[in-house]
């Protein structure tokens, strides 16, 4: 049985290491410059960042969501963005990952939100059908941008 709980500071080495474990899956695994101080002051600041939540089975923790809020202008009401899912890989096909985005679901609708989102790289086709299964539709109609990095800088006049 799995239980979802919210991280505490004691967790943070956990979920670094599942931050690593997931970009190593994502095909990244030099990416992650994040550090146990960095995501200390992220989710336990008294303004945090996000929140996160841990997924418990008898041997331990094995999976973590990591969300924060959003808003939407054309609902008026908040939204919850799912920054990073991840589960063990010992522990997939054992109902973690629907335990996980069960509970962010529960936390969206009792946070009045009007949405839970969050995004897939287009080549994880497990995690599509997965998302799939549980009621997800892709937004095809929009695609996501980023800026960062000497790019940000220079348009914010800094660079």
């Amino acid at each position: 049985m799995t239980m979802i709980r919210p991280a505490t500071p004691a967790d943070v080495p956990t979920i670094l290491r599942f931050v690593r474990e997931l970009a190593i899956y994502e095909r990244e695994p030099d990416a992650v410059v994040a550090t146990e101080p960095l995501l200390q002051a992220a989710l336990f600041d008294p303004r945090p960042a996000a929140q996160a939540v841990i997924a418990e089975v008898a041997e331990g923790p094995m999976g973590f969501a990591l969300f924060f809020q959003t808003f939407s202008t054309w609902t008026g009401r908040r939204g919850l963005y799912l920054e990073d899912l991840y589960v063990s890989e010992t522990a997939r096909g054992q109902g973690v990952g629907k335990a996980l985005l069960g509970h962010l679901a529960q936390v969206a609708l009792d946070t009045g939100c009007a949405r839970f989102e969050w995004s897939v790289l287009d080549w994880n086709a497990p995690a599509i059908a997965f998302y799939r299964a549980m009621g997800a539709v892709a937004m095809e109609e929009w695609t996501v941008q980023r800026i960062e990095g000497a790019a940000l800088a220079q348009l914010a006049g800094r660079g």
